[in-house]
């Protein structure tokens, strides 16, 4: 494990993480240096860099408290990010979550998958819809919009 202040990084995990540093250091706004849990965090973050347009973004600086339908508790959402972008009638500002494909429509059963899986996979689901609602809210009352990127849009 590498620990930075409050965030522990497993080098086991199968995905990639670590620490970026912007090469534009003036268009992030974030306290601490940014920390991408994904390659498509690390590709956002490389393209928030290094793209003109962006004239400032964020990573997990926006909190958002939500209530979790499986406890019933309040907890909170780092949301992945906040990007302003500069286009033709000004700029606009972007709240922004990155998410694979798959994560962002219901679970389907499949004959191969495990019921532990599905089981997982519902939660997740029921989970995230919480967020992104409370997201939404956010996102209407700031006068900002909320987006989720998946790898289809990380990609082209």
């Amino acid at each position: 494990y590498l620990v930075l202040n409050w965030i522990v990084l497993n080098k086991n995990m199968p995905f990639k993480q670590g620490v970026f540093k912007p090469k534009l250091r003036e268009k992030y706004k974030g306290k601490s240096l940014p920390v991408y849990r994904s390659g498509w965090e690390l590709k956002f973050f490389r393209w928030c860099d290094c793209n003109p347009n962006i004239l400032a973004w964020n990573s997990e600086g926006v909190i958002i408290p939500y209530k979790s339908p499986l406890d019933g508790r309040i907890h909170r959402y780092f949301v992945d990010g906040l990007i302003t972008i500069k286009e033709q009638t000004g700029s606009k500002t972007y709240l922004i979550e990155i998410k694979p494909s798959s994560q962002v429509k219901a679970p389907q059963p499949k004959k191969y998958k495990r019921k532990s899986t599905m089981l997982y996979e519902q939660k997740m689901w029921v989970v995230n819809q919480a967020k992104w609602e409370a997201a939404e809210k956010w996102a209407k009352k700031k006068g900002v919009e909320f987006k989720i990127l998946t790898e289809k849009e990380l990609n082209c």
